[in-house]
């Protein structure tokens, strides 16, 4: 199975604060893909003080060996298709990455499930 990880995933990940059956999950997946969304998140939240942290997520990827998933010009377009479940852009963006690339998103987050995209937690 191949994995796209939501933001929260990778931020817990390398807290150690998954439950052990995605962590498991994680560890058991062909390929664990983070999106570059992902580092656009977490830069925009560090920069308006809403997490902390200074660690470089291309520093985790290469910790763990997750792979980049760059963001395309047919996920980008994509996003217009989904219908209007969420208003964050980058929950938006990761959908639309795993619709396009046949990706399982990893995330906890249940309105996700809503747009049809497969999902897993535990």
């Amino acid at each position: 199975m191949k994995l796209l990880l939501d933001t929260h995933v990778l931020l817990w990940w390398d807290q150690d604060e998954l439950p052990a059956r995605v962590v498991r999950r994680i560890q058991g997946a062909e390929q664990v893909y983070v999106s570059a969304a992902t580092a656009w998140e977490i830069g925009i939240k560090r920069t308006l003080g809403k997490l902390k942290g200074k660690g470089r997520v291309a520093d985790v990827l290469a910790d763990y060996g997750f792979l980049e998933l760059p963001i395309t010009i047919a996920h980008a377009e994509r996003v217009e298709s989904l219908p209007q479940i969420h208003r964050d852009p980058f929950d938006r963006i990761l959908v639309a990455q795993a619709l396009e690339e046949s990706l399982v998103l990893v995330s906890d987050d249940e309105r996700i499930r809503e747009y049809g995209a497969p999902v897993i937690w535990g």
